[in-house]
């Protein structure tokens, strides 16, 4: 392929990764607008212990799609005076637990075909955003359906550079010792920085499920990244 076709692939998965940050940034407010205080009243009840506050903690993200949100909320309200340090731990630790599973979810997009599942979400989603009842209904399948959409772009994506058939690509990744503590170092700063830059787990999980759906990146080498 010529350079053109790589540079176009290339702008194809940022503006795919840019897309899955903006549904998950439009999910999120929606389910905040939803809620309302309400949200905030149900994080404090349910984190009497640590086993309740763990399963909030992930039940909150999942719905969220950001444990960063989760997070920040979390500290904030043990600066109030509202949790208890232990109470936060559990709460984080259950957030970190709902970032797995937002992976599983988007692994879905690697292995069914969500097209026939996001055009007609979006329509729905346009038509109860001109709702006033169902606004925030709408705004959130419609950050669902910009999510999943992103997913589709970035499996053909992944699928058009035919990484798994470029012999460089290929021998750099082979280059590394996956019995090696200092690559596992290695790719966990790399996973660490990315994720620092751009500020979300889920993008960095997203390349790293496409380096994996395409054969290239080995699963020991992508666990620490």
């Amino acid at each position: 392929m010529t350079t053109g076709v790589y540079l176009a692939i290339l702008f194809k998965i940022i503006g795919s990764l840019a897309l899955l940050i903006y549904g998950m940034k439009v999910m999120s407010e929606a389910l905040q607008k939803m809620a309302g205080s309400q949200l905030r009243h149900i994080l404090g009840a349910m984190t009497t212990n640590r086993l309740t506050g763990m399963l909030t903690g992930t039940f909150i993200t999942c719905a969220v799609q950001s444990s960063s949100a989760t997070t920040v909320m979390t500290v904030s309200f043990v600066n109030a005076g509202l949790l208890t340090l232990a109470q936060a731990i559990s709460v984080i630790m259950g957030a970190n637990i709902g970032t797995t599973l937002t992976a599983w979810i988007m692994s879905l997009g690697y292995s069914v075909d969500l097209t026939s599942f996001v055009f007609p979400a979006f329509l729905i989603g346009i038509v109860l955003i001109y709702s006033r009842k169902m606004r925030y209904i709408g705004d959130f399948l419609f950050g669902l359906s910009f999510m999943f959409f992103s997913l589709v772009l970035l499996s053909d994506a992944g699928k058009a550079l035919h990484l798994d058939t470029t012999p460089e690509v290929i021998e750099f990744f082979k280059s590394f010792d996956v019995n090696s503590y200092f690559t596992i170092l290695i790719f966990l700063a790399i996973g660490s920085i990315i994720t620092m830059i751009v500020q979300s787990s889920a993008a960095v999980m997203a390349i790293t499920i496409l380096l994996c759906s395409t054969g290239v990146l080995p699963i020991y080498l992508a666990l620490p990244w």
